[in-house]
Parts: structure tokens; sequence; C-alpha cells
């Protein structure tokens, strides 16, 4: 029997994914799913949800699934942020669980295997209902995942990356932020969305802002400044007015050649330019954030700055 167009229709929408109540309200009846499943056309993925082959479901099948199995849904957390990232987002697992939103009034419901469910007030306000599959806004989703991290770090890094992968701005990530009223880490997010607005695009340069810069009373440098040499590159911080350049590196090792070639690129142009080029990564500013304060407090004083290097309020500068 050939399908009703609506169910093809479906089909072809949701990749292959279909609900048993879209397939009775699309025109099939139990026994025409009933024999469909028989015959392999459809294959069961959760109770009520079918794909329409017998093979291995890809990750935005298994999106679907997850959404359709507990509707009215959308993906939340990390899954709707892979949905708007796509299958390059190198920080997720695709196997992993698929993280699903409903309205918090739902809490009966009994997750199907391998999904987590969330529990969101305001749901539908909250939700792009037309992307496929149905997501929960970038901003309250990268929200969620940055307030329910396991340290500073890691909530942090959620902000930063969402922001300099343009999934999102500060501004609107601060204006879902002052829409939710029982968030975690609801001042400390507050904080690093100012940060981020400031310019600090990664944990790495938001660590170096609070953990050695301000702290330590250096003075207010320039970020992410837009330069050309022989293409457009970005200084994450520049100290313009005492010629002292640095570059924030938060790779544990280079991922390819070209990126090497563009790091030197950037320390010839610091050199030829007059400016003193200095490299940091994770262990100068989180392992060693005093002592790195005092080196550049160092740099900066030969090119003019005047003010001391202040001891922090637990520095081990103090004694």
């Amino acid at each position: 029997m050939p399908l009703p167009d609506a169910i093809a229709d479906l089909l072809d929408v949701q990749c292959g994914v279909l609900s048993r109540a879209q397939a009775l309200a699309g025109g099939l009846a139990p026994h025409d799913i009933r024999r469909m499943v028989r015959r392999r056309e459809l294959s069961t993925v959760h109770d009520g949800v079918y794909v329409d082959h017998t093979g291995q479901l890809s990750w935005q099948q298994r999106a679907w699934a997850a959404v359709l199995a507990v509707a009215p849904a959308a993906l939340c957390h990390r899954s709707a942020i892979r949905a708007v990232r796509g299958p390059g987002w190198r920080d997720h697992d695709d196997s992993a669980a698929i993280h699903v939103a409903v309205a918090r009034e739902r809490r009966s419901l009994v997750a199907p295997d391998g999904v987590v469910l969330h529990y969101l007030a305001d749901l539908a306000s909250k939700t792009n209902w037309n992307t496929s599959p149905p997501r929960v806004r970038i901003e309250h989703a990268v929200l969620d995942v940055a307030a329910e991290a396991a340290d500073d770090l890691t909530s942090i890094a959620a902000v930063a990356d969402a922001v300099q992968g343009r999934l999102t701005t500060p501004e609107r990530m601060g204006t879902a932020l002052a829409s939710r009223s029982r968030i975690p880490r609801r001042e400390f997010l507050r904080a690093v969305l100012t940060d981020v607005a400031d310019g600090a695009c990664s944990a790495l340069e938001h660590g170096y802002l609070t953990l050695v810069e301000r702290p330590h009373g250096l003075p207010t440098a320039e970020r992410q400044v837009r330069e050309s040499v022989r293409g457009t590159i970005y200084r994450d911080v520049r100290y313009a007015a005492y010629g002292v350049d640095l570059e924030l590196d938060g790779r544990l090792f280079h991922d390819d050649a070209r990126a090497r070639n563009a790091d030197l690129a950037r320390d010839l142009a610091s050199a030829t330019s007059g400016r003193q080029s200095v490299r940091l990564g994770w262990g100068q500013v989180f392992g060693s954030a005093c002592h790195t304060a005092e080196a550049v407090g160092s740099l900066l004083q030969r090119g003019g700055w005047v003010g001391p290097v202040r001891p922090c309020p637990a520095c081990d500068l103090a004694a």
C-alpha cells in the first residue's frame, strides 16, 4: 500500500522517524502500522516511535525519536547545542544520551532508554518549534549547560565557546538569564557574561582577566584586537601603550602545521612592529597566576607602565 502523502512528508522532514500518533493522524490504521513493523518497513525505536529502516540510527534520528517519544518536547542542554553546531562538533559524543525538555508539570513521565528528561518552566516560550527537531533556544541551552557544569572552568568554557562560535551573543544570553528565576550560578554567570562581552572569548582568556590582570592591578588590556598581516589575525590581549602582546594558547599541542605557522606569524608581526609578544598557557594562568602577573608587570614596566604589581588577597607574592 502506498503511504499517504502526509506520512511520506513527515518521514522526509523527520529523517525517517514517525510516531504512532502521527501515523494514525496521517491516515494509517493500527493494522497498517503492525503490518509495516512485521514487514520491517518500520522498526520500533521507543514505545510508539518508529524509523523507516532496520539499520543503525544516526544522531539526528535518535534526536527525533527522543523528542517524539515524549512529545510535546524539545532538545535541550548539550543536545540542543549539538543540533545547532552540527556533526562537526568535536566536543560532543554522538553516542551519548539525548537531552530533552518537557513542560515542568509533566513530572510523571518516564524517560525512554537513552534519553535524559529535563523539566522546564515556560517551555513553549523558550523553544524553537519550527526547527528539525524542535529545540530549546540556544541561549537557554548554553545557560543550562553552564549552570550545571561540574566546576567553574567548565561553566566558563560553555559560555565562551558559544559566543566565540557565534551561536549567540553575551547580550542575548544576558536577556535569557534575566528571565530565569531558578537557575543555579546566577550571579557567577552574570559576571562571566560581562567579561565575555568585554572580549574574554575563551575560558583561558577569562582566567587571565580574573586571576592575573584584575586582582594584581595590571592595566586594562584591549582584547581580540584585529590586525592584518598577510591576512586577518586577532591578538588575544594587547597592552598597546606599553608594546606588549599576549597570546593565550589553550591547546595542549598544535593541531597542525597551519596552526603552528599562524602562531609564528603573529609572533613575527609583533617583533617587526617593535612589540613584545609572549605566549601563555593553562599552567601560567591557572597554575601560577601570581607569578605570571609579576612577569607581565615587569614587561609592562619596561614599556613605560609606572604602576606596581599589586598582591591579590591570597597572593603568594605577598609573602
